[in-house]
């Protein structure tokens, strides 16, 4: 497993090969900082071994359910069940994918239904470990 990059250390490859690390912004301290939202427990339950955090983006848009949807049923747990539940059928259709768009329905204030499409990412933890990140189409 790859050492974590450190602050002062020399990059060795790409291209930023040969520049000085002056900032190191890991994965912890983002779910620290509840700029990602670990949701690793519920994907277990789906059945994704990787280690799964959702952006804040997608928790505030998408898994906390507005008033309306709340009238009609919603809750974050069965929202966050739909969102990892199809992360998981999108991993089983896509095996050698290390990007993966996947849609689902969600209750609305402004439509009863409404077709979302989510980005998650296969990608290097903090310590190289293998993490998935799913996050809005827009982000990175």
């Amino acid at each position: 497993m790859p050492e974590p990059v450190q602050v002062g250390d020399i990059v060795k490859n790409g291209p930023w090969a040969g520049f000085e690390v002056l900032s190191v912004y890991t994965r912890a301290q983002a779910i620290e900082d509840g700029q990602l939202i670990d949701v690793s427990k519920e994907a277990a339950e789906a059945g994704i071994t990787i280690p799964v955090a959702v952006t804040q983006a997608v928790w505030a848009q998408y898994i906390s359910p507005d008033n309306r949807s709340r009238k009609y049923g919603q809750s974050e747990s069965g929202r966050l069940w739909d969102t990892v539940w199809m992360l998981a059928c999108a991993m089983r259709r896509n095996k050698d994918k290390s990007t993966i768009h996947y849609q689902l329905y969600f209750i609305m204030k402004e439509k009863l239904r409404r077709l979302v499409t989510l980005k998650a990412v296969l990608h290097g933890g903090d310590h190289g470990e293998s993490v998935i990140t799913v996050m809005l189409q827009g982000e990175d």
